[in-house]
């Protein structure tokens, strides 16, 4: 299939844009810069430039691509820009799904998240309900996936993956990154990130994996899919240990619990033939610490 990626060079796109190619695939990477376009280019993909907020630039791109698929994977996470990233949800899909139905395109895969749920005890499936009415500014986040995924919809096919918290290359859990400068005692990067070990639950997924995911919605059928791992768990569990593979100081145990942090169940991507390779952070965690060392020394 023709697949145009928007979102190229972000921390799932610049892996999914060699595994879609290795697929078989016709790849044409969308980057709003001329050094993202480099980046597409040397990945082996047909390199297209746009701003998701120009909205007939957009059409023009897309329309001339004439892609088959879209994938969406626009953000401005790496920047730690949540306004930017809601307009990105809801003014940036716009666009973008206007774009391809204009194009003929026949379906999309958009990126979501699957920390967006009704508060709850056990993990939430698809079936749940999302968060509305949080209080803000969660309740900014839930409306923007709101609109992203239902503006998604509107193409013949629409797959939203709802991705857990992504670690791994490229993302605030990899060495060196936000969480790390966090965990080390930097306020102002702690306010990127729920990083109290209390009772809160989440879900994380490995970076690769949701990208292997994204791969393999190529063929699935519309509708919302979460994409984590297999082990949801309380901060108590996971912060000591992604602090320890980080190097970096752990941080007190509580008993406190956010309501809304229930994780999320991959029982529907299980049915679909999905599994993650990183099965869970435990692992993951470790694998990536042990990665950073081994590249320093």
């Amino acid at each position: 299939m023709r697949i145009l990626v928007a979102g190229a060079t972000g921390a799932v796109g610049r892996l999914l844009v060699p595994m879609l190619l290795d697929s078989g695939h016709e790849v044409i990477g969308l980057s709003r810069s001329a050094s993202g376009l480099e980046r597409v280019r040397q990945a082996g993909a047909s390199a297209v430039q746009a701003d998701a907020f120009d909205r007939d630039g957009m059409r023009q791109v897309v329309t001339t691509a004439a892609p088959d698929v879209v994938v969406h994977q626009l953000t401005a996470l790496s920047d730690a820009d949540g306004e930017t990233t809601n307009r990105l949800r809801e003014e940036g899909t716009r666009n973008l799904v206007d774009a391809a139905n204009s194009a003929g395109a026949q379906r999309i895969i958009a990126q979501s998240i699957a920390w967006a749920y009704a508060p709850g005890e056990e993990p939430a499936d698809e079936a749940v309900s999302l968060d509305f009415g949080a209080e803000q500014p969660r309740g900014a986040m839930v409306d923007g996936i709101r609109r992203l995924e239902e503006t998604s919809a509107e193409m013949q096919t629409a797959v939203a993956l709802r991705y857990g918290i992504l670690y791994g290359p490229g993302t605030w859990y990899a060495p060196g990154g936000a969480v790390a400068a966090a965990l080390s005692g930097d306020s102002k990067a702690r306010l990127l990130a729920y990083l109290e070990a209390d009772r809160s639950v989440t879900s994380f997924i490995h970076v690769a994996d949701a990208a292997r995911a994204t791969v393999a919605a190529v063929d699935w059928p519309s509708g919302p899919v979460n994409i984590v791992d297999d082990e949801p768990a309380e901060g108590r569990q996971w912060v000591p240990v992604l602090a320890e593979a980080l190097g970096t100081p752990a941080p007190e145990l509580g008993t406190g619990r956010q309501n809304w942090a229930r994780g999320a169940s991959n029982a529907l991507a299980h049915s679909r033939g999905w599994q993650p390779e990183h099965a869970t952070w435990r692992t993951g965690f470790a694998e990536q610490g042990h990665r950073s060392t081994a590249s320093t020394e």
